[in-house]
This record gives structure tokens, sequence and C-alpha cells, in this order.
């Protein structure tokens, strides 16, 4: 059987963090299924969920992201509910701090409770710990250089005014 790692994440934009993160997941599990999921906690999107998925592509081919690794979104349900349907028994989340951590936590134990799937949390390379989408999309929006921590898709799609 198959072990399949599911790394959610709403991924607005996707950053070199991001990539990091799925990369060693793909190291570590058979499968990746990267899933762009809907956080109702966070403010309008920049880019659809369509277009997230397609950076999101992009972005794992620009850095040679090898393994077996699928991309979709996920906009309705639960995020167990995905889970069963692909029959994955592990999450992925990267944790930045230990604000994270504890903002993950109580999200992980319901979902052991709710279908018995576990959370891996993986921390970032250090170079990138303090990247984030949202500081990602400020820096952006007030004209900030912010190649050195998107892939070059994700660069071309902030440059073209999302």
């Amino acid at each position: 059987m198959t072990q399949i790692a599911v790394v959610p994440g709403s991924f607005d934009p996707v950053t070199l963090g991001h990539l990091d993160v799925i990369a060693r997941a793909a190291e570590l599990f058979e499968e990746v299924h990267v899933l762009v999921v809907h956080n109702p906690d966070k403010k309008p999107a920049l880019f659809d969920a369509a277009r997230r998925v397609r950076l999101i592509e992009e972005s794992l081919a620009e850095v040679g992201v090898v393994g077996t690794v699928r991309v979709g979104e996920w906009t309705a349900g639960l995020l167990v509910d995905y889970c069963r349907q692909v029959g994955s028994k592990i999450l992925v989340k990267g944790v930045r701090s230990g604000e994270d951590v504890a903002y993950e936590t109580p999200m992980a134990i319901m979902n052991r409770h709710l279908a018995g799937v576990e959370t891996v949390f993986l921390l970032p390379d250090a170079s990138r710990a303090h990247v984030s989408s949202s500081l990602i999309r400020q820096v952006s929006a007030l004209g900030g250089d912010v190649t050195p921590y998107v892939p070059a898709a994700v660069a071309r799609a902030l440059a073209d005014g999302a």
C-alpha cells in the first residue's frame, strides 16, 4: 500500500519555504498531494485556487522537486474527507515558530480524533523561517523585491499584478 501524505495550505502565493517543505515530504513519502485549501480566517485571496494550483505546478518543475507529487484543490468539506478519499493517514504541515505550532496543534488533534489522520510537522530551512505568504503579498504590493523568497513563476505573476 502506497504511503500518501497530504500537504495542505492556502499557498497564496506559494513561497520557496512551501516548496522546501513539499520537497522534503516527497523524500519521506511515496506520494504527496499538495492541496490548495480555502481558509475562511484569511483575507480574500490574491490568486484564485486554480491559479494557485498552476503556480505550484510550475514552481515544483522550476525547482526540480522529485517524486510523485500531485497538486489539486479542496474547497468544500473537511480536510480529513479528502484524506479518506485518497487513502492518506498523514498530513504534513510546515511550522515556522511556536505560534504556528500552537495554531496547528488543536487541528492536528481534531484530525486524529475525526479520522485517525496524523500530522507531521516539518521545520523550515533557517533561511526561510521568517517568510510567509502574507509578508510576500505585503512586500510585493509596496514595490519590494520578493525574488529571493518565491519561485520565478510567482515573481512574474506578482509583477503582472496578480
